[in-house]
């Protein structure tokens, strides 16, 4: 096995190739989910699939799958990820896991190896959420977690319909969404964190995933001079928006665990140096692997909320923009990553996700799980991303294992 493995230098070729779409400053990209640089990078995407024989679909939702026919109509072991970024995204979150996954492809045709189960990779419709929100909403939509019609309507940042952007690059396909039910679901994909650099790994099992708690506060406050207006009388939302940061951060220490809590964006009006804010709106992000534990965290959120609405004198709405449980992967599987990990002499230790990915909503309907590989100085979604060539080719022999065992599995009995 440690002889045996897909060629590092192919891979690093299809990965190079397709970074140059939508490429900027600094070796990252930016390929927001609809815009016309998605559109090349599903059209290149789509006529690599081609040259390798798969047969193409694409689902009304704009989700991707290449599929190569096994020996059997068996229910088909899936692989693959996502090729949209956020606006100064790097070249391989998403895009490897798509990539390696044609690279496997590519190593059974040379050798003529055929599978008793069909294998698919796919490329879902915007993961990242950036223009239009959920976050990972093809995979949602696939899994039967968020209607076809809602996604189809939600309005972009910029004020674009989803549905009108899909069909204006070409993408509004004619399958219906979720007809593929895969035997397994496995998704390879940098780590985004510093974990395996620290400890010297190569190889992460992801055996879990942590829920995903996001809303975006409003707090309308009273504007006033900011000389005249002693501080007792003020009702100041830019104090408020800060406060939350505070309280956020100081729950998330004394939680401890697997808590994080993140204040990523606060904006003030009319937000003038002598004038006390009269509006402010924040987001906040809480994660945790024990769904108790990020319940029991929103709650106490909202008494905060609640308190700091009496104190002060101003008014709170929170809006929820996106909620979802932790997620356990499938214990099998993350055993299957391990073995292929040791068989190639890699060394590899078991692992939570801290960010959301495809596979998470996949569980829902099939076993699934995730391989991670290192990500230098665990910097993501930044141009300055990267991962080591040999670190990609190993979680990509890791991938090709894992695959090859699954797509020879016999459908079960009745």
């Amino acid at each position: 096995m440690r002889r045996e493995g897909i060629a590092g230098r192919d891979l690093m070729a299809r990965i190079e190739t397709h970074a140059a779409i939508g490429a900027i400053e600094g070796g990252g990209v930016c390929r927001i989910a609809l815009t016309d640089a998605d559109r090349q990078g599903r059209d290149q995407l789509v006529r690599w699939m081609r040259e390798l024989g798969l047969e193409v679909r694409v689902d009304r939702l704009g989700n991707i799958f290449g599929i190569r026919a096994g020996t059997t109509d068996a229910a088909p072991v899936m692989t693959g990820s996502h090729i949209d970024t956020v606006a100064t995204g790097g070249r391989y979150d998403g895009n490897y896991g798509v990539m390696a996954g044609l690279e496997v492809i590519r190593w059974l045709d040379a050798r003529q190896r055929r599978t008793l189960r069909p294998i698919v990779v796919a490329a879902f419709t915007n993961e990242e959420g950036v223009r239009f929100m959920p976050d990972m909403m093809g995979s949602l939509v696939h899994a039967g977690g968020y209607p076809l019609d809602a996604a189809l309507d939600t309005t972009g940042t910029d004020g674009a319909r989803l549905g009108d952007e899909l069909a204006r690059i070409g993408y509004a396909g004619d399958m219906e969404c979720g007809s593929i039910v895969p035997h397994a679901f496995v998704e390879l994909h940098i780590e985004q964190g510093p974990v395996l650099e620290a400890e010297g790994l190569a190889i992460g099992a992801v055996q879990d995933l942590q829920g995903i708690s996001w809303q975006e506060l409003s707090i309308a406050g009273q504007s006033n001079h900011a000389g005249t207006t002693p501080m007792r009388m003020r009702h100041d939302a830019g104090y408020c928006a800060a406060a939350v940061a505070v309280f956020v951060r100081e729950l998330a220490k004394r939680y401890g665990g697997s808590q994080v809590a993140t204040v990523g964006a606060i904006g003030l009006h009319p937000n003038l140096i002598n004038v006390i804010a009269a509006r402010a709106t924040l987001t906040v992000d809480l994660r945790n692997t024990d769904e108790a534990l990020l319940k029991q965290a929103e709650a106490e959120l909202d008494a905060f909320l609640r308190a700091l609405e009496q104190q002060e004198g101003v008014a709170i709405e929170a809006r929820r923009l996106a909620r979802f449980e932790p997620v356990k992967f499938d214990e099998r599987l993350v055993r299957r990553i391990e073995a292929s990990a040791h068989a190639r002499g890699l060394p590899v230790r078991r692992m939570t996700s801290g960010a959301g990915h495809d596979a998470q909503m996949m569980a829902r309907i099939c076993p699934a799980a995730m391989v991670f590989v290192p990500s230098v100085r665990g910097i993501s979604h930044n141009p300055k991303e990267h991962t080591a060539p040999a670190d990609l080719l190993q979680g990509a022999n890791v991938l090709l294992d894992v695959l090859l065992a699954l797509a020879d599995e016999p459908p079960r009995g009745p």
